[in-house]
């Protein structure tokens, strides 16, 4: 409709217009906080996570850069104060994520939120890398610096290779210039590993963590992340669906385990149990349409610490138990066939993470995604075997590389 002087309305007023309608027609809640270690700030115990991509009138195959900031928006609205850009793997998405992240910043919201954006060690390989990858971010959010970095996906062998290359060296020449506030890590490998790196810099800002009910034990699980916890670290936890896939595709012997305590969905059930963890500062949620927004923070409203009942946890670790039951091959990532290192570098133990999650999940695609973005390689194996000969079970694990192959390698 044109204005009274006969102008038409610009696509930032419509913008403006359409947040203004879902800010009044949406019911009214916010979220809690929690200390975060910083004087003078908290943050929002349900963080926003930009990796999905919005639906629009429930059709998933349209997608629009406004409609995305205004969710973005009204989370912030509606008391959300951490957003994880991370880093798009997806590189055709780059431009067009980080795109409506800009747009959705303007007009005085980034000041209301604490951003952190993520530099991941896969794509490390030289010094010049770490300019190259935070100031293409800079460029494409049109800002000129950031609350949080991360240096994404540090393990036992990402670490060393990222520590080498001075990682922490830029880090503090990028505070001090002005270009970053604090220095963080996400992490997924072993206890060990993390304390390593956890007391290898005294300034670290936080630690991000892959967390759901299924990883209670792993990669660094509930003791790493009580551990970074004690060490004074806040711990934020990303993944507490799995990708999504602890609520899609259930199996019919998991659907009955959940169908014993209907209080809540599954997807309800598995955010309780995260933030059941008084260590997890926030938990990190990739949402895509506003009503998904509202359940979260209603759900993070009445989640508490230490609420989840003994009869309840035990719920838990059944159904846990009950997918790994559907692994073919009873790795435990106890990862001794890595004793003597695989002369060309194959991660075996995670490879078969992946292949196993593909099955538990019945979920081939992000499967194929993840062994994709960590650049994992099987082709490469000269059948040296010495994986096998470490292996204390003696398991196969040439053959199980290859049906892996089969499954995860789309190249």
């Amino acid at each position: 409709m044109a204005d009274m002087a006969g102008h038409m309305p610009s696509p930032a007023k419509i913008f403006f217009d359409y947040l203004q309608f879902f800010a009044v027609e949406s019911r009214e809640v916010n979220v809690k906080y929690r200390k975060f270690g910083m004087p003078g700030w908290e943050t929002s115990v349900l963080g926003m996570g930009v990796m999905q991509k919005p639906i629009i009138n429930e059709d998933m195959s349209k997608e629009n850069i406004t409609e995305y900031a205004t969710l973005i928006r009204y989370a912030i609205d509606h008391g959300i104060n951490f957003l994880d850009i991370g880093y798009p793997y997806d590189f055709g998405n780059f431009e067009y994520q980080n795109q409506q992240v800009s747009l959705a910043l303007k007009d005085g919201y980034r000041q209301r939120v604490k951003i952190a954006i993520s530099l991941p060690s896969v794509l490390i390989d030289s010094a010049e890398d770490f300019d190259r990858l935070f100031n293409g971010q800079l460029k494409t959010l049109q800002i000129n610096k950031v609350d949080f970095c991360l240096l994404g996906g540090l393990n036992r062998y990402s670490w060393p290779k990222v520590k080498q290359l001075d990682a922490l060296q830029w880090a503090e020449r990028a505070m001090s210039d002005g270009r970053i506030d604090r220095l963080g890590f996400s992490f997924h490998d072993d206890f060990q590993c993390l304390r390593n790196i956890t007391q290898s810099y005294d300034k670290w800002a936080f630690c991000q963590v892959q967390y759901s009910f299924m990883d209670c034990k792993h990669h660094p699980g509930t003791v790493g992340i009580e551990f970074a916890a004690d060490m004074g670290l806040p711990v934020v936890a990303t993944e507490p669906l799995r990708w999504g896939r602890l609520t899609k595709n259930i199996p019919e012997t998991v659907k009955r385990i959940w169908a014993s305590s209907p209080k809540y969905s599954p997807a309800e059930w598995g955010l309780r149990w995260v933030w059941n963890n008084p260590s997890v500062i926030t938990v990190v949620s990739d949402m895509d349409r506003i009503q998904q927004v509202d359940e979260n923070i209603a759900i993070a409203e009445n989640a508490k610490p230490d609420c989840l009942s003994v009869e309840e946890l035990v719920m838990f670790e059944n159904i846990k138990n009950t997918y790994r039951e559907m692994r073919n091959i009873r790795c435990t990532a106890c990862r001794c066939c890595m004793n003597i290192p695989c002369p060309v570098g194959i991660d075996v133990p995670r490879i078969i993470e992946i292949y196993h999650d593909s099955i538990m999940y019945d979920n081939v695609k992000t499967a194929q995604y993840l062994y994709k973005i960590e650049k994992h390689s099987i082709d490469d194996c000269v059948k040296c075997c010495s994986c096998e000969r470490t292996c204390p079970r003696r398991y196969p694990l040439l053959d199980v590389l290859s049906a892996s192959k089969q499954l995860l390698d789309i190249n």
